[in-house]
């Protein structure tokens, strides 16, 4: 059965969804047979996947909501064993559908059930929140990947992250394993970026 690893910063900007197409190339290239599922309802990892939004007749929000099974979404990509699960605008407006309900924790580990022996590794692109989106892709995680940018503000919010990831192991998913930190935007020439690492360390 395959792994999934959720790449998971409730930050915007700090290279979430570029560390989540690269690791997917870079896995797809080394034989591994990848999922990538773009949840961010920007869709940047389907758009730099080079995948026209406008041709997508199915997306994530389908398998979540609609009960599509998850493999009649996924598309091939021109990358090297490399699929994906393509995002739409409508995610945007899924978090305030699914608030109205109870039973919303484990839609996506549930929509991943037909799948997961398809795939060495499904890596999801989680949004920018610690909102349900977010929290329903680590329940369904086996591990949780963490950008972080060198940069002054880094660690902003990164105790209410570690939180989150806490809530989820002690009440839905109690094997989710941090998988690491991943230093992001890095420029090992300055002061900041090394401060930044070390402080990440401790």
């Amino acid at each position: 059965m395959g792994k999934t690893i959720g790449i998971f910063n409730q930050k915007g900007g700090v290279g979430k969804t570029t560390t989540a197409i690269n690791l997917a190339a870079g896995l797809g290239r080394r034989n591994k047979k990848v999922l990538l599922i773009d949840l961010d309802p920007q869709g940047n990892a389907t758009s730099g996947l080079g995948i026209d939004k406008e041709s997508i007749e199915l997306n994530v929000y389908d398998a979540i909501y609609n009960d599509t099974p998850m493999e009649d979404i996924v598309i091939e990509t021109n990358g090297k064993n490399l699929w994906l699960v393509p995002s739409d605008i409508d995610l945007a407006g899924l978090e305030i559908e699914l608030a109205q309900s109870n039973d919303w924790h484990h839609l996506m580990e549930n929509a991943l059930v037909g799948i997961k022996d398809s795939y060495d590794i499904i890596i999801i692109d989680c949004p920018p929140s610690l909102g349900i989106l977010s929290i329903m892709s680590l329940i369904a995680s086996d591990y949780v990947l963490v950008p972080i940018q060198s940069e002054f503000y880094a660690l902003e919010g990164t105790g209410q992250l570690l939180e989150t990831i806490k809530m989820v192991q002690e009440n839905y998913n109690p094997n989710l394993e941090i998988l690491g930190v991943v230093m992001v935007m890095h420029d090992s020439r300055t002061r900041l970026s090394s401060d930044v690492v070390e402080e990440v360390k401790n």
